[in-house]
């Protein structure tokens, strides 16, 4: 065999050399370098845009979340309110209905005695009516039997009472 034989190892180191020069030559590594720098900085900058949307979230979470028990304050601020004005409307009713009780209660009370006297009154006028009919109806029959003497008796006293 003479001397130096290439056997397919030699050939592929041989064309491995060659290929990292083309790849040199062309300046693959630097285009590498560029894209990986250029992901590197589109990362970077995703990550602080998430970074600023986080802090926005956080902070609008904050700002409801006071928002949140604010509301829940005021609300419960409007049921005391409504409680206590409930309370008051109720209490104010109630006086108002034991007074309208009271002036019914006064008012009937009054309609009572006014008829009670009026009833009286009635009672009394009949009374008085009856009364003197029977009066003039005991006279009318004294009067009668005893009337005619009695008048002819005035008469007489008259007219000598005027001589």
């Amino acid at each position: 065999m003479s001397g130096f034989e290439f056997d397919a190892a030699f050939w592929a180191t041989i064309a491995l050399f060659v290929f990292i020069a083309v790849v040199i030559y062309l300046k693959v590594p630097g285009m590498i370098g560029k894209a990986l720098d250029g992901r590197i900085k589109a990362i970077e900058t995703e990550l602080a845009e998430a970074e600023r949307l986080r802090l926005e979230a956080k902070f609008l979470l904050e700002e409801y979340e006071s928002k949140r028990l604010a509301a829940t304050k005021e609300a419960e601020g409007i049921v005391a309110a409504a409680r206590e004005e409930a309370f008051r409307l109720t209490a104010e009713a109630k006086t108002s209905l034991e007074a309208l009780v009271e002036r019914r209660t006064k008012a009937v009370e009054n309609k009572i005695a006014q008829a009670e006297s009026q009833a009286i009154a009635e009672v009394r006028a009949r009374s008085a009516d009856v009364a003197v009919e029977a009066a003039r109806l005991l006279l009318a029959r004294q009067m009668s039997s005893k009337g005619d003497a009695l008048v002819d008796q005035a008469i007489r006293e008259v007219g000598s009472k005027l001589n």
